[in-house]
């Protein structure tokens, strides 16, 4: 799955400001639940970031598996330069993703960021240079390369690298030996090891 991010200047954070107080918790667990349905899609989620993705766009694209983004495009978390903080899940997903310090860096200061220092720091896994159909196109490109390969292999791969991130590495290896033990007698690994010994490309049917 394809999807882009693009011109969100912080859309959700205007609209927060014309909410009520009562209103504002259930607006932003709603951009905190579309996040989480995306990241728990059983198929990888390749997020483009074009224009300008601030707050909840940004948000969403942490829900993301594989993130590319163009060198000029403009990211960052700002809530705190408006006396709020990341509430769809911005402050938990962006620690896992660059690591503790340089997300509390980024959220306590609202530093804005291009695709440049994105790539460089994690955020993203590519910046490209163009327009803003470019990192579309690598999107795309990234997907192509993800679709040959076998598609049960990949889910379990996904699964076995999200879940078990969240675990202890001893339950992170008994998950990744589970999820290896469910590929073993499909027909999509039997064709694997005989395209392997035939020396041909596989042709997997996901079963």
């Amino acid at each position: 799955m394809v999807y882009a991010v693009e011109y969100n200047s912080g859309a959700d954070l205007i609209e927060r400001a014309t909410l009520a107080d009562a209103d504002v918790l259930p607006f932003v667990d709603n951009i905190r639940g579309l996040t989480t349905d995306l990241a728990d899609l059983p198929v990888p989620v390749i997020a483009a970031i074009n224009g300008w993705a601030m707050g909840g766009g940004l948000e969403i694209a942490l829900g993301a598996d594989i993130r590319v983004s163009t060198k000029k495009a403009k990211m960052g978390l700002v809530e705190t330069k408006w006396s709020l903080l990341p509430g769809g899940g911005g402050s938990q997903r962006l620690a896992r993703t660059v690591g503790l310090p340089m997300a509390k860096e980024l959220i306590f200061t609202a530093r804005v960021i291009d695709g440049v220092e994105a790539a460089r720091i994690g955020l993203v896994n590519h910046a490209v240079d163009g327009d803003d159909e470019a990192a579309y196109q690598k999107a795309l490109e990234i997907a192509s390369e993800i679709l040959s390969k076998g598609p049960l292999a990949v889910r379990a791969a996904k699964t076995a690298i999200s879940c078990g991130a969240e675990m202890d590495l001893a339950n992170g290896l008994r998950l990744e030996q589970q999820c290896y033990g469910r590929i073993i007698p499909t027909k999509d690994r039997q064709e694997g090891m005989r395209a392997f010994k035939e020396k041909r490309s596989p042709v997997y049917k996901g079963e």
